[in-house]
């Protein structure tokens, strides 16, 4: 469980126990400056001296009321309150990383001087009411010299001890190299428990572009350009400037929202049925496209057990168009990323530091992401439009991992932030959050231009396959774009979760692992849980949409398990296809998983 950081830490008790001693020796003081004969402090004292000397008083001052001392102890510990009330609310701005220029901060430091105005005002009132007009002048010139003497002695004090403090420490450390306060010396965190040092340019690899790094005119680091890693120890660290310089793009959107989330959004009351048929007479009346309803139900459903998809297929078979108008029907955010061939890591995705600039710099990928967390009901679909034109496991390897945890560390590290350093509102420690209402489309070409994408993207991915166009057909009734919210389609995924009777049955699965059996005996592919959870999740939901079991589970077959056999030439493979496709026709059918059927027949005619 995460610890609560303190308020106050051992810096600020220090300066505060350093306040209460300055005005303990104010009363001492004042009490040295009143002595006469008789009372408790000598009128020979020092500090009476050391007054008279300095032509600050012409002797023991002599108060006709002992409501004077009083008056001091009232004075001294107004100043301890007022320093403890500036210092918190300080300390209230640093740990939940606010600006000077935040609204809030600027009210509390109004407020704290207001009330320290008005409790001062309260002294003086206490003290008028105890003298009479002609003793007040005398009174507060006696507070005026107490404080005066008060500051010289702190003043000679500190020499002396800081002196002694500074013979000490260096005879310790005699024969080690000298520094000076060092920017990676050890510093006090806020949890107060770790220590790490200020390492301001030691930022995250990935991110860094360091001086010996060749550039392009992109401003992205070319491959070739000498590692952050290998130069590390040649970099000297350096403070950054203010977020709004460092982060101008992020620290825009936290003024936009002046730090506040817009929680809800108007949503329509829909069924996942009437989604998926209503979003497929849409495509074909108002944007002359045409999907068959299983394609546009497996789109749907794919979105309740990963949150990315990857449409491949042909060129023109309209795999970037789903994504697009899927967004425009539900009125949801989408961004297209066009994929190029030099993005080696995530820093070509969410962006890297500047060196140079001392500035991050921030893609719209990033931008719209970071935005997404002030909206947190309006749906994003992201698409990575011709995602393997370039490696995905490299360059959308952090997300490919994160989206596996439960959504509250879904956190991806853009670089580490220098003790002390302000970062954006919803940049935590230097981690960016990936919001729940974010969905990841990638477009995939198979051809001599692209590489191929591995089983880790695969087994992570639902994955849709376009080899066709489907024929147009009419829709005579009125469509129009609906509202739906996360929280609608979050809730609508659930109600279809909840629902026993789509569930997979015994006989369901009794009926897949004959298929998978077989399979992995002939050809030694086969599946894992992911899988297994991906399956489990995708057929109610896919049910829910208006669709069977057997085609949800015909579109996962085929892409899970079928597509893996493709480039096996082996002798044996042709004559275990025939038997696997009789296997299948006779534990489910004929016709009744088409797609599979399809791939199947393909493989055999390629042998």
């Amino acid at each position: 469980m995460q610890k609560i950081k303190p308020y106050l830490s051992r810096k600020n008790l220090i300066v505060i126990a350093i306040t209460a001693l300055f005005s303990c020796l104010t009363v001492f003081v004042g009490l040295c400056l009143s002595a006469v004969k008789g009372g408790l402090i000598s009128p020979n004292n020092p500090i009476l001296a050391l007054a008279t000397s300095l032509k600050l008083v012409e002797g023991p001052v002599t108060l006709n009321n002992s409501s004077g001392i009083v008056s001091l102890i009232l004075v001294a510990i107004y100043i301890i309150v007022f320093v403890t009330a500036i210092i918190y609310v300080y300390r209230f701005q640093k740990l939940n990383k606010l600006s000077w220029k935040n609204p809030k901060i600027i009210i509390a430091y109004i407020a704290t001087t207001l009330l320290s105005i008005l409790l001062s005002i309260g002294v003086a009132i206490v003290i008028q009411l105890t003298y009479d007009e002609p003793e007040i002048v005398g009174l507060l010139t006696y507070l005026g010299v107490t404080l005066l003497i008060s500051l010289i002695l702190a003043a000679i004090i500190g020499l002396f001890l800081g002196a002694i403090i500074m013979i000490v420490v260096n005879f310790i450390l005699i024969d080690k190299p000298y520094r000076f306060f060092s920017k990676n010396a050890y510093d006090e965190l806020e949890d107060e428990e770790e220590k790490v040092s200020d390492v301001t340019s030691y930022f995250d690899n990935s991110n860094v572009v360091t001086t010996s790094s060749i550039v392009s005119s992109f401003g992205q680091p070319l491959v070739g350009g000498a590692s952050n890693q290998e130069n590390n120890d040649e970099n000297k660290a350096r403070s950054l400037d203010d977020r709004e310089k460092v982060f101008p793009g992020l620290s825009s959107i936290d003024t936009k929202y002046n730090g506040y989330a817009n929680d809800k959004i108007e949503t329509d009351d829909i069924t996942l049925d009437k989604l998926a048929s209503g979003f497929r007479n849409y495509l074909a009346k108002e944007e002359n496209l045409y999907y068959d309803i299983d394609s546009i139900r497996m789109f749907i459903s794919g979105f309740a057990s990963s949150r990315l998809e990857i449409l491949e297929g042909l060129s023109g078979t309209g795999k970037s168009s789903l994504p697009r108008y899927f967004a425009k029907y539900v009125s949801a955010n989408v961004l297209f990323m066009p994929v190029q061939a030099t993005w080696r890591d995530k820093s070509s995705v969410l962006g890297y530091f500047n060196d140079f600039a001392r500035s991050y710099n921030e893609t719209d990928f990033l931008l719209s992401l970071y935005e997404a967390s002030y909206n947190p009901d309006v749906i994003n679909i992201y698409v990575l439009d011709e995602m393997n034109i370039s490696r995905v496991e490299y360059y959308f390897a952090d997300f490919l991992s994160v989206l596996e945890y439960p959504s509250d560390q879904w956190k991806i590290r853009l670089l580490q932030l220098p003790y002390g350093f302000i970062p954006p509102s919803k940049l935590d420690e230097g981690y960016l959050k990936i919001p729940t209402n974010s969905y990841f489309v990638g477009t995939a070409n198979k051809d001599d231009s692209t590489f191929s994408i591995s089983d880790k993207v695969y087994d992570r991915a639902i994955t849709m396959f376009f080899d066709n166009r489907n024929e147009p057909f009419e829709v005579k009734e009125d469509v129009a774009p609906i509202k739906l919210s996360a929280s609608k389609l979050q809730s609508l995924y659930q109600e279809a979760l909840n629902n026993k009777q789509s569930l997979l049955k015994k006989a369901d699965y009794q009926k897949l692992m004959k298929i998978t059996d077989f399979i992995y005996d002939e050809f030694d592919v086969t599946f894992g849980n992911r899988i297994l959870n991906q399956i489990e999740i995708i057929v109610p939901v896919f049910v829910a949409c208006g669709g069977t079991k057997e085609s949800a589970l015909d579109f996962l077959l085929s892409r899970k398990l079928l597509a893996k056999l493709e480039g096996r030439f082996e002798e044996y493979v042709k004559a275990s296809l025939k038997r696997l496709l009789e296997l299948i026709n006779q534990t489910y059918g004929s016709g009744v998983l088409p797609r599979s059927t399809h791939i199947i027949n393909n493989l055999i005619k390629r042998l």
